[in-house]
């Protein structure tokens, strides 16, 4: 049940992070954790408020007419989740009873897609030269719908899909008919966001691990093999890497590199869950750094997972649209570069080389393979759609895998798969 208590934190929380330059979730995380005696209920309404108005922001200020958390909050509950002004009544002051009546009795005419959908206009112009308008109002649309909650099965253990979905299904019978195998990857399970699993006996003995349906399907992209040596350049907190070593049932040899002791660390607690051996997690300081020169030319396999915009998964970290301008874009586009550069040496002649963002930006996808291949005569492309085949996924793609939440129900994601060819 919405209070006043709920509307208050969440106007409080959401000034500072209309001020601050920390992500949202920053925000939100270090409020619970010093109020770790509020009730669940409570957690979940605040939650819930606080990402939906991130999400609307644009939307709910063209209303306001004003950047007032708590006016945001209240036409977040009126237009977006329909609550009546008669049902708002008993948690509002008589100022905000009034106030609220008027925005109800004055209904504004929105004619701007960007400003309807909350998108920044240079993303917007930047979209529109990508994408028919009616394709992208469904796309801008699905961004401001919560992701579901996605796992992937691993295969290092005994349980099949099946069997996990079935456990699942009996520790949360209200779930039961949602939780489902995914469309697309084969190791893949979908659950309704917020379902906690994270202290579940599958999660905590190593047989699921939290990862988008599209990012698993990159690995797949990936084709590893048996014994094989793979790099994965930009290992994050490892979710790829787990998933490759997983294909590769435990064989060869992963090498996760990242600049980032602290990620490292994340995945080296999740490696010890999953039961993997294969895994060498190495600290670099730059994509030039002498570990990578030292290991020139002798990977089979090398995926470059790169920093980017991230804005295909706004269904998920919705504040990343006002964190991002055309500025940073051109320092990422920038960097993506250098480190595809650096991470294609790794490459053995007949090795595979995936390039991969979470961006839906031309600038970062497709516009970085091309100017690396026409720098890079020894690479060529390889249909994504062939090579996904043979790893027993049918996707309607082409050279390029491109995946979308409005399409395939998954994270906005792009991945190009080279080969390097002398």
């Amino acid at each position: 049940m919405i209070n006043k208590f709920v509307i208050s934190i969440c106007a409080d929380i959401l000034k500072e992070v209309f001020i601050g330059k920390n992500p949202s979730d920053v925000h939100l995380s270090y409020f619970f954790k010093k109020n770790r005696n509020l009730g669940s209920h409570d957690r979940s309404n605040i939650a819930e408020i606080f990402y939906g108005v991130i999400r609307n922001k644009r939307y709910l200020e063209e209303i306001v007419q004003d950047e007032n958390p708590k006016k945001m909050i209240l036409v977040y509950l009126m237009v977006m989740l329909g609550k009546s002004v008669r049902e708002l009544t008993p948690i509002l002051n008589d100022f905000e009873v009034e106030w609220l009546q008027n925005k109800k009795s004055n209904k504004q005419i929105i004619k701007s897609w960007p400003v309807k959908l909350s998108l920044p206009d240079w993303l917007w112009e930047k979209l529109i030269k990508q994408f028919p308008e009616k394709d992208l109002i469904m796309l801008a649309q699905s961004l401001l719908v919560p992701a579901q909650l996605n796992l992937r099965i691993n295969t290092l253990k005994d349980k099949s899909r099946d069997e996990v979905i079935n456990e699942l299904r009996k520790s949360f019978p209200e779930h039961e008919k949602l939780i489902l195998p995914t469309i697309y990857s084969p190791i893949g399970i979908s659950l309704p966001r917020g379902t906690a699993i994270n202290k579940h006996t599958l999660f905590l003995d190593g047989n699921i691990e939290v990862q988008d349906e599209g990012s698993q399907i990159l690995s797949f992209l990936l084709s590893p093999g048996r014994g094989q040596m793979v790099a994965d350049f930009c290992a994050g907190a490892g979710g790829k890497s787990l998933a490759i070593s997983s294909i590769m049932k435990n064989t060869g040899r992963v090498y996760a590199f990242d600049i980032s002791e602290r990620r490292l660390a994340n995945l080296k607690q999740r490696l010890k869950r999953s039961g993997g051996s294969n895994i060498m997690m190495q600290r670099i300081a730059n994509e030039n750094d002498l570990k990578i020169k030292r290991l020139k030319g002798k990977f089979d396999r090398v995926i470059v997972d790169a920093p980017c915009t991230g804005l295909g998964t706004l269904r998920r970290n919705p504040d990343l649209k006002w964190r991002q301008n055309k500025g940073s874009l051109s320092e990422l586009i920038v960097k993506q570069g250098a480190i595809l550069n650096s991470a294609s040496t790794l490459c053995k002649k007949g090795g595979y080389l995936v390039y991969a963002t979470c961006s839906l930006l031309d600038d970062e996808n497709e516009m970085i393979v091309e100017k690396f291949l026409s720098e890079h005569k020894d690479f060529a492309t390889i249909s994504a759609k062939d090579a996904l085949e043979k790893q027993g996924i049918k996707l309607d793609c082409d050279n390029y895998l491109k995946l979308f939440p409005n399409i395939h129900k998954t994270d906005g994601f792009f991945g190009a798969l080279l080969e390097r060819i002398d």
